[in-house]
């Protein structure tokens, strides 16, 4: 098998243009100092630009996340419109899919957005941060998204592991441990969730989920694949092929470097496929998707 022979789909992906860019607040010693974001990746990017670094790394489609970051009101936290998500997608339909941002503290006006992103503009699945409101993904706030999720039919993605300092005056708590998804996924045996940012330092935690539930998946973004426990390399090579999709979190992870690793790994061809493109199109229905 040839590198990059795979067309890859990023499951987690930033949109980062400078446009987007000017809705967050600055934050260059988390990006820039220690994320190790270069310079002119920091600043924003063009989607021609995202589409051609994707293109070197042999990424076919990327998940746009219009990022739910805390409540609005404190300098630290922001919220990004759907419409901005929304406009990158029909500028390229066959390359970008939206994902829709959730704020346990909008309630039921959350839920009907939520609604809105999907059916009119064609979003494919919610994404949130459960440390961003210090809840963990058990807490009821987060019940009336789940249930919307499994009537509209749609995947819910959380990050789970540790979280960083983002910004020196609003410190979190790391609130999303895998084992919390318990629950969840037993109130909810027909929702599809995937726990991002392979649950590190609770690695083992969050495979004992996947491999517990049917419906529970694992998004390996956001961690450099030369530093993943040798735990998570032996699931997605062998029993838990079937549970794990891949992901960056641009700009956390460059597009072409963490390919690159994932080449260093000694996937079998078929766990491979499967975990950078079918599980994908398997778990979000992208033969169903369509443009709206």
């Amino acid at each position: 098998m040839k590198k990059n022979d795979i067309k890859a789909i990023d499951i987690v992906v930033n949109i980062w243009t400078r446009e987007a860019n000017a809705l967050r607040p600055k934050r260059d010693a988390f990006y820039r100092g220690k994320m190790k974001v270069k310079k002119e990746t920091a600043q924003g990017i063009s989607h021609k630009e995202m589409l051609r670094r994707m293109d070197a790394a042999g990424i076919e489609k990327a998940f746009l996340v219009a990022t739910r970051a805390g409540r609005l009101g404190h300098p630290a936290c922001y919220h990004l419109p759907y419409e901005l998500v929304a406009k990158a997608v029909k500028l390229h339909p066959d390359r970008f899919y939206g994902m829709a941002g959730l704020d346990p503290y909008d309630g039921m006006h959350g839920v009907r957005e939520l609604e809105r992103a999907v059916k009119d503009l064609g979003f494919i699945g919610a994404h949130f941060y459960p440390h961003w409101y210090e809840l963990a993904p058990d807490h009821a706030k987060w019940y009336p998204y789940y249930a919307k999720c499994c009537e509209l039919d749609i995947p819910v993605q959380m990050q789970v592991g540790q979280s960083m300092i983002y910004d020196p005056t609003y410190r979190l708590k790391s609130v999303g441990r895998p084992i919390t998804l318990d629950a969840v996924a037993c109130d909810f045996p027909e929702l599809k969730l995937i726990g991002i940012h392979v649950g590190i330092p609770w690695t083992e935690e969050m495979i004992a989920m996947a491999w517990k539930h049917k419906n529970v998946y694992i998004g390996c973004d956001a961690h450099s694949p030369k530093y993943w426990p040798a735990s998570l390399v032996r699931y997605i090579n062998s029993f838990g092929q079937d549970k794990v999709l891949f992901g960056t979190d641009f700009p956390i992870l460059d597009f072409e470097r963490t390919r690159a690793e994932i080449e260093t790994l000694g996937l079998k061809p078929e766990a491979k496929r499967k975990f950078l493109r079918d599980n994908a199109v398997r778990v979000y229905n992208l033969g169903k998707a369509s443009t709206p």
